[in-house]
Order: C-alpha cells, then structure tokens, then sequence
C-alpha cells in the first residue's frame, strides 16, 4: 500500500475549527469528485487534531512544537498506480484543481507531505 501523508497548518488567521471545517466540507467533496477517477485512490482519509489539552501536554514533555492542524491520508495500491493517474491529463488537471483550493484554508510553508509504503505491524 502506499499512501500520500499530508500534515497540515492552517492559513494565518482562521481558528482550528474554520479551517477543519472548510478541509471537511468543501475541500473533501473535490478530492472525492476527482480521485476515485483519473487517479484511482483506494482510500482517503481525514485526520482532525483534537483534545487541545492533552496534545499541548504531550509536546511540552517531549520538548515539540505544537500538533498540526490534521493529517491527511490518500491510500493507492501501488506506486504504478500513482504514477499512471498523475500522469494523465485529467490527473493533472485535478491535481492543478486541489492545489489551487489549499491556499484557502492552509499555511503551505507550514505543511508536510510525502509518499510511502506502509507496514502493518499490528493489524486488529
């Protein structure tokens, strides 16, 4: 399995909770409209940081900056899966889509992404 990791910042100015908002109801409906399609995504999945107080607990005893605004998981089967949808003109063109839409609610200076594969070390 591989999978897209997007860990996110929202843009300066919005609270938490407009940002999540946003990420859920408007932005989500684009990634779903566009990835079962030319790019074939197996899954996709939010991740919405929550209980404030025990992250901001666990970064001050392990000496880190706060958490992010949330993490974003985009599941293919393989790397010739993902290759091949981005390689197409409407991969491409969804993506230039996405990419446009994140300004909205994100501090991209501030996010991390990245592809990899995943292990299973416990499964149930």
């Amino acid at each position: 399995m591989i999978k897209l990791i997007f860990l996110m910042r929202r843009k300066p100015g919005m609270t938490r909770a407009e940002c999540q908002r946003y990420w859920l109801e408007e932005h989500a409906p684009l990634v779903k409209a566009k990835a079962a399609g030319p790019f074939g995504v197996r899954r996709y999945v939010q991740v919405h940081t929550a209980y404030d107080e025990v992250n901001e607990r666990m970064a001050k005893l392990r000496g880190m900056e706060e958490a992010y605004d949330g993490l974003a998981e985009v599941w293919y089967d393989s790397m010739e899966q993902f290759r091949a949808g981005h390689a197409t003109p409407e991969g491409q063109a969804a993506t230039q889509m996405l990419m446009e839409d994140e300004p909205n609610f994100l501090d991209l200076p501030g996010c991390r992404a990245w592809l990899g594969e995943e292990h299973v070390i416990i499964d149930g």
